[in-house]
Formats: structure tokens, C-alpha cells, sequence
């Protein structure tokens, strides 16, 4: 191998004399260790060995949530009220990250601003015209009044503004069913945007809870590298070892302090993703998440179904088939709505008018009735028409795509829960008790001079990686079941 390629294997592989030389290997690998290879998968999975206490969380003003992390925001004329900033408890599991998300979220409160606009418009579209009131006056000029005659006209007017006409065409009826079709969409879209932010937060929550396994799993390891350089520095004064493998032990264990610093700083990244999705307004505080959260466990809902059934469920509860039902329901009113506008409106109207109040007055005091409204000779809303019938169309098209697109989103989501148990149960029944066994006996090899160092690194390298992997392994599987949830439109972690 040439020098240059094989440094650079030795410098990654190094990191893995960060555990097994010291007297106790850490405690997630000796676990996995014990296990006998036939056993059954336990039920849950052991945890990586991680300090009892938060990574850098301060003392916050209440160390738990308090009401208002969960209340909702006020609501308001226009809509719901922009939530104070307020501060994040020491501790955040996940129902408590949902929870806070739900309450003040900046894409649910987006999406509850929507439905309070729908409202505005259907109450806009139930509504009747106001009477209009008219009244003028006049002078004839050049006139000798006789008795009981004036030169002064008065006139006062009073018209329906079409409304009477607009009830009994059935005009004002299809306006409603229009907006309240929209509204009840508007609703639907809302629940299906929580839908879909649900999924993100959890997502970002999983990443949270793996950075923050990964950072502990870092910081045994740049520990267990600085006891081993420790160790090693008394074998090489003893003529145990040569100064070359020293220098890579010594290499190791500054490699160890590179990969606490890279954890640490994706811890941080993770943590202010999840800070936005809940809606926090100012500089992320520092919290702590629930280090449990990624334990392998089967939901019994999922357990006990398979794709057909999860498919069905999803046809029932998924909120955007059905918010696309009410479109198709809104844009057949829409039709009938553009037709029904051929007919004219017509206002009812009574007016008063004299000039004088005799017999022989120009203008005897007279009471009339009329009718205004406009013929439609010239055009019949055709253009509307059109327009209408092509959102009926276009309404048509999008509910039969998203319904394969609900049928794609279960296969997918399904088919990466599948695979990703299948990762987690084989790492937990075997990989990782392989690994240990191999790193063993390579150790006690290396130490009986059968094996070189080299040998016994990329033994460490692998256990090493095998665990990291199985980190996110379980990352995988549990964002693979939030992503079946999204794909079904419920919960499924029961």
C-alpha cells in the first residue's frame, strides 16, 4: 500500500483505541458483549453510555414546562395573536416538543391565519344588500305658481339593491355554498399542514436525540484515547513499544478531541433546527432531550398491519383527499354560481315625487314602482363559466394525483420502516456483538505480539463504526415511523 493512502486509513482507524484498552470498555459495548448471539432481540435497544446529566444546559427560569409552553396564542379580530417569547424548559421529550410546536408554531399559526381569512369570506358571501335610498330636489324657473302649486320638486326614492332578487335565484345560496365549501378545504389544508410540520418536528427531535448520542459516545472516546496514551506512554518507557506506534496512539487521541469538537458543534446545529420548528422567537437556549427517545420498539399499531391496511387507513384519515373533496364540491358551485349569474339583477324599487301639492301642480304628489336591472343581451358569462368549469377540471385531475400520490407516500414510507427494522434487528441480534468479539480477540493478539497495530486499529475502527452506525440505525427507524405516520395521517406510536 503506499505510505500516503495507508497514513490516512491508520489516522481514521486510530480513534479506536479510544475504549477497549482502558480497564472497563464503555458500557454500551460490554453490554452487547455479554449477549450470547442466539438470544432474542430485546425489546429495547442498550443505550450508548452517556453521562446522567445535561451537555451544556443551563439552569433555565422553570426547569420544566410551565402552562403557557403549550397554551394557545390569543386569538384575535384577524386571526391568532403572535405567542410571546418565552424561554424552553431544561428538558423537552418529544410530546413536549409537539406540543410547544402546536401551540406556536410558525407554520401552524400561518396556517390558522388562512382559515380565518376563508371566514371572512364565506361571512362576506352570506351576505344580503343594503337598501338604497335616494332623494332630490328640483326648481322649475319661468313658472307663475297657481294656489296649492310650487315650483319645487321633491323626490324621494327607496330600492331592494337587488336583494330580493339575489335570495329567491337561488344567487345568494350558491355564493355560501362556494365559501363554506372553501372553508371547510381551508380547515382541512390546516390539519393537513400540521400534518406535515408534525413530521418535521419529530424528525428534528430524532436528530437532536442522535447528535446528542453521538457527542457522549465522542467524548468516551476522546477519554478512553487520553487513558490509553497514558498507558502507552509507560509501555514505550519500558521498550514495550516503539516510538513510531506511540506517535499513533498519540495521533489517536488528538483525532478523539477533533471528533468531540465536530459533535459538539452538530449537537448545537441540531438543536437550533428544533428551536425554529417550535417557534422560538429569539437566540436558541440551551435543553436537553429525552436520550431514551431512540430505544427500539415495534408500535403495535404498525406490528399488527401491513401495506394494504395502512393504505386504507390512510384513504380515510389523509386530511388533503378530503380537503380536495371540498374543492371539487366549491368548484361544481362555482359552475352553477357562473350560470346562474346569467339571470339579471333586478332591484325593486318605490319612489315619491311632487312639485306642488294641488290637483292642478305640475307634478301631483305621486307614489310609483320599478324595476332596474340590465339585460343580458351581449354577454351570458361565458368567460366565467368557462373559468369555472376549468377549476372543476383542474380540481378533478389534482384529487386523482394526490390520491396515487397518498398511494406512493404509504409504499415509500412503509418499504423504509421495513428496511430500517431489518437494520436495527440485525445490529442488535448480531453486528454488534460480532464486532465486539472481533475487537477482542484482535486485542489480545496485538497484545501477545500475533498481530500488528495496524491489525488491531482497523478492529477498532469497525466496532467503532458499527456502533455510530447503529445510532443511526435507530435515527432511521424511528424517523422512517414518523414518516409512515405523515404517509397515514395518524398516529401511530401507541
Amino acid at each position: 500500500m503506499p505510505p500516503q493512502p495507508r497514513r490516512h486509513l491508520l489516522r481514521s482507524s486510530l480513534c479506536a483505541l479510544a475504549i477497549s484498552l482502558t480497564c472497563s470498555a464503555p458500557t454500551y459495548a460490554q453490554s452487547i458483549a455479554t449477549a450470547p448471539a442466539s438470544a432474542p432481540p430485546p425489546s429495547t435497544p442498550v443505550p450508548v453510555a452517556v453521562t446522567a446529566f445535561a451537555v451544556g444546559a443551563p439552569q433555565t427560569t422553570h426547569p420544566s414546562l410551565a402552562p403557557g409552553d403549550t397554551a394557545l396564542p390569543q386569538a384575535t379580530e384577524g386571526g391568532p395573536a403572535m405567542p410571546p417569547a418565552a424561554d424552553l424548559p431544561q428538558l423537552i421529550r418529544l410530546d413536549d416538543a409537539l406540543q410547544m410546536f402546536r401551540a406556536r408554531g410558525f407554520g401552524i399559526l400561518l396556517a390558522e391565519a388562512s382559515v380565518a381569512s376563508a371566514e371572512g369570506v364565506e361571512r362576506a358571501a352570506s351576505y344580503v344588500p343594503n337598501p338604497q335610498v335616494n332623494a332630490g330636489y328640483g326648481r322649475v324657473f319661468n313658472y307663475t305658481p297657481c294656489p296649492g302649486c310650487s315650483p319645487d320638486q321633491f323626490t324621494v326614492g327607496l330600492s331592494d339593491n337587488a336583494a330580493i332578487e339575489d335570495s329567491v335565484s337561488g344567487k345568494r345560496h350558491l355564493r355560501v355554498k362556494v365559501a363554506r365549501s372553501a372553508l371547510a378545504a381551508a380547515k382541512l389544508s390546516r390539519v393537513d399542514a400540521e400534518r406535515t410540520l408534525t413530521f418535521q418536528v419529530k424528525s428534528a427531535y430524532f436528530q437532536v436525540v442522535q447528535a446528542r448520542a453521538a457527542y457522549e459516545f465522542a467524548k468516551d472516546v476522546q477519554q478512553s484515547s487520553q487513558h490509553e496514551l497514558d498507558l502507552n506512554q509507560e509501555r514505550l518507557t519500558s521498550g514495550k513499544i516503539n516510538e513510531g506506534d506511540f506517535e499513533r496512539i498519540r495521533q489517536t487521541a488528538l483525532e478523539a478531541m477533533q471528533g468531540v469538537d465536530t459533535a459538539s458543534q452538530n449537537l448545537r446545529q441540531a438543536k437550533v433546527g428544533l428551536g425554529f420548528l417550535l417557534g422560538v422567537r429569539g437566540r436558541i437556549p440551551e435543553f436537553d432531550v429525552d436520550k431514551d427517545a431512540l430505544k427500539f420498539v415495534v408500535p403495535q399499531p404498525i406490528a399488527s398491519s401491513n401495506a394494504d391496511g395502512l393504505l386504507k387507513v390512510a384513504f380515510d384519515k389523509r386530511p388533503d383527499l378530503r380537503a380536495l373533496g371540498f374543492q371539487e364540491e366549491r368548484a361544481k358551485a362555482s359552475i352553477a354560481l357562473a350560470k346562474r349569474q346569467v339571470f339579471p339583477d333586478i332591484s325593486v324599487g318605490v319612489q315619491y315625487t311632487q312639485t306642488g301639492t294641488s290637483g292642478n301642480a305640475i307634478q301631483p304628489p305621486t307614489l310609483g314602482v320599478n324595476l332596474i336591472g340590465n339585460l343580458p343581451i351581449f354577454y351570458q358569462q361565458q368567460g366565467e363559466i368557462r373559468q369555472a368549469q376549468a377549476d372543476l377540471a383542474t380540481q378533478s385531475l389534482t384529487r386523482g394525483q394526490n390520491t396515487s400520490q397518498v398511494v406512493s407516500d404509504v409504499e415509500t414510507a412503509f418499504a423504509a420502516y421495513v428496511g430500517s427494522r431489518t437494520l436495527v434487528e440485525r445490529m442488535e441480534t448480531a453486528l454488534l456483538a460480532s464486532a465486539k468479539k472481533a475487537l477482542d480477540i484482535t486485542k489480545l493478539q496485538w497484545l501477545a505480539g500475533k498481530a500488528n497495530l495496524t491489525d488491531y486499529l482497523d478492529a477498532r475502527q469497525a466496532f467503532i463504526q458499527t456502533n455510530v452506525e447503529y445510532i443511526g440505525d435507530l435515527t432511521n427507524y424511528w424517523t422512517a415511523v414518523a414518516q409512515l405516520e405523515q404517509a397515514v395521517g395518524t398516529e401511530l406510536r401507541q
